[in-house]
This record gives structure tokens, C-alpha cells and sequence, in this order.
């Protein structure tokens, strides 16, 4: 087995990644050494690596970045099988749950909702590039992925690339799905048209909404045709002034700021629920008119952090089932060396989705 691995490595914040050689583990008992086959760049990933994220400190670098992954297993410490009860064998193409809950704290057992785990780690935020592992972020040519990460072993055949925007966009559309209880018959609005609003519309879709409805900002306009090809109509946040549209019972917010969620707020009916995925880092204050936007119309806002396997399982099985050619989401791929390109792409928007190959 080769002893060191080429990753790009965050040693300042807010500094370009530089590439450098990290030494390669001995996988323990479960744990699994894993050649990267596709790592995603993330919108969360430019706040982490600008420290715009309030979970990061600096005793927290170096860091390898990303959180979306997937790869090709080399090493297994003893056995071990996925979440189908597959035993997982050298040269098996997998993918594994971004986050590591502790298994034993209220919100996992009593709760049992481990997004919500406290203690929760998660690979490229917030486990360093340290010993006795080392390779924990996915902009890297090898990752050790720990007994404890939830894994799933992928057909033949499988294109890395597709799979990767379902391990953190995909994964967190379903946990919003599941908490809006978006249902046959109902009409569902998704603000944003990133991967995550697409995903989010892949879901509404999927559970049997009636009509699904996607906006852009003019900025984000181009973003629609994916949206518009899946069966939703698409159009313009300006509309939402003036809407006189259908009744929307769910409306969902994968832009995340002030703006979108004060349309949120105004656009969904009375008895409906406003979910806003979106927010992964703190927003500006904004005012909320609580009696108009919530109370009078019995509106619940609920928020979304996160997901765990149960949702990396539905994402990914939406994305094999090719029902809504979700692999287009990727537009850009970039070999390893060239991270800091694939992060500028994604900064200035002109990727929908930035994914980084081997080099």
C-alpha cells in the first residue's frame, strides 16, 4: 500500500488550497481506505474555506475540504457491509454518509433523528488533516472512511459523478421532503434552482405533487431549463409579487437569504409550510410580520439541517432510478490539482456543479 496521498490542503483561511502529500492510514477493524472517484464542490465548501462557517475555528486547520464523495474502495480493515447487507469488498464503488453521529446521545437514540447529534462530525469541516487518519476530506486522492459512516455500495457501471451532488444536496432534499410531508395533489414552489432546489423538485415530483414550481432570480435564470425538462414550470422571483397562480401549500427556500425567505413567507397559503434547506450559514436579520406571514394564515417555517443515511439512501436511489437525469446537474469537472479553478467556478456561478476527478 503507497504511504503518502496527494490532497489539497486548506492551511489558511481565506488562502488558495495547496496541494501537499498526507500519510495514508492502516484501515482498523471496519474502517475502509477509499479511492477518490468524484468529489463534489460544494456551495458550503466557499464559506468554509473563506470562514464564513461559525462551526470552524483555526485549531481546526490544516483541513482537507469536502464533504461530498465518492470512490472506489483499496483497503478494508476485517469485515464489513453496507446499509443493504452487502459486504463491502476491495473495488467496490461506494458512497458513505457525509456525517458522523455519536450513536448514543438523546437525539440519536430517544429522538432518533442523528442529523441533530451535537457531537456530530462531519469529513472535510470538521475533522482535521491530522493523526492517526489524516485523509478526511474528499479534495484528496484517498479518504478513510471510519467504522462508524453509514456506506453504500453502488452497481456497476455507476458514473461517480452523478452520484455525488445526492450525498449532501440530494441527501438534504430528501430530509426536507420528509419533514414538509409533501404529498399527491398538493402544489409545491422551490426557490433557488441550484442542486438543491432541483433535488428538492425531484422529491416534490416523486411523492406525487401536482404541479411543482421552480423560481430564479434574473441572476439564475439559465439555471431552469434542468427544472423546466423534470416537468416543473419555471419562472422569475419577481412573479411571486404578483402572484396569480394556484394555491401552494409547500414552499421551499434553497437560496437561504433574507430575500428568498420573505418571499417564502408571502407565497405560501394559509395551512402551509415554509421550509427553508437553504440556510446553512447564518443569514442577516430580517424582520418576519409574524401575524400576517405566520399566525393569520396558520403557516409553520420549519427549518432543515442536514440529513442522515436514511436520506443519502433516498437520494442516491433517486438518482439510479433515472427518472429525472439528475447526472446533468454536473457542468464542470476539474482534475484534483486544479481545485482552486473548480471552488472560482462555483464562486462566480458559472458551474451549476463543480466535480473534481482524479488527477
Amino acid at each position: 500500500m503507497q504511504k503518502t496521498a496527494e490532497v489539497m490542503l486548506l492551511r489558511e483561511f481565506d488562502q488558495a488550497l495547496e496541494p501537499a502529500q498526507l500519510p495514508v492510514p492502516e484501515p482498523e477493524a471496519g474502517g475502509l481506505l477509499v479511492r477518490l472517484a468524484a468529489a463534489g464542490i460544494c456551495g458550503s465548501d466557499l464559506e468554509i474555506i473563506e470562514h464564513r462557517d461559525p462551526r470552524l475555528s483555526e485549531d481546526l486547520l490544516p483541513l482537507v475540504p469536502g464533504h461530498e464523495g465518492v470512490g472506489r474502495v483499496e483497503a478494508v480493515g476485517g469485515e464489513r457491509r453496507d446499509v443493504n447487507d452487502r459486504v463491502v469488498r476491495p473495488g467496490d464503488l461506494i458512497v458513505w454518509n457525509r456525517g458522523l453521529s455519536c450513536g448514543r446521545c438523546y437525539y440519536c437514540v430517544v429522538k432518533r433523528r442523528r442529523a441533530l447529534c451535537p457531537y456530530r462530525e462531519v469529513y472535510g469541516i470538521s475533522l482535521p488533516a491530522r493523526a492517526p487518519f489524516w485523509l478526511n476530506g474528499c479534495y484528496a486522492e484517498l479518504l478513510y472512511v471510519r467504522p462508524a459512516s453509514e456506506v453504500i455500495v453502488l452497481p456497476s457501471g455507476t458514473d461517480p459523478a452523478a452520484i455525488v451532488a445526492a450525498t449532501c444536496s440530494g441527501a438534504t432534499a430528501a430530509h426536507t421532503a420528509e419533514l414538509c410531508g409533501v404529498g399527491t395533489g398538493t402544489n409545491v414552489l422551490v426557490i433557488g434552482p441550484g442542486p438543491l432546489g432541483v433535488f428538492c423538485a425531484a422529491f416534490a415530483l416523486a411523492a406525487g405533487a401536482q404541479e411543482v414550481f421552480v423560481a430564479a432570480t434574473e441572476r439564475s435564470k439559465g439555471r431552469l431549463q434542468i427544472a423546466a425538462d423534470m416537468g416543473c414550470r419555471t419562472l422569475l422571483t419577481s412573479e411571486l409579487e404578483h402572484w396569480d397562480g394556484p394555491r401552494i401549500e409547500t414552499v421551499i427556500d434553497a437560496a437561504g437569504t433574507a430575500r428568498s425567505i420573505r418571499a417564502a413567507l408571502d407565497a405560501v397559503d394559509s395551512g402551509g409550510v415554509v421550509a427553508i434547506p437553504g440556510v446553512a450559514s447564518p443569514v442577516e436579520p430580517f424582520d418576519i410580520d409574524v401575524y400576517t406571514q405566520l399566525a393569520r394564515k396558520s403557516a409553520r417555517l420549519q427549518g432543515v439541517w442536514v440529513s442522515d443515511a436514511t436520506h443519502l439512501h433516498q437520494a442516491v436511489s433517486l438518482v439510479l432510478s433515472g427518472r429525472y437525469n439528475l447526472e446533468r446537474l454536473v457542468t464542470h469537472r476539474f482534475p484534483l490539482s486544479r481545485a482552486n479553478e473548480a471552488l472560482q467556478s462555483v464562486r462566480s456561478r458559472e458551474a451549476m456543479k463543480a466535480v473534481l476527478l482524479p488527477s
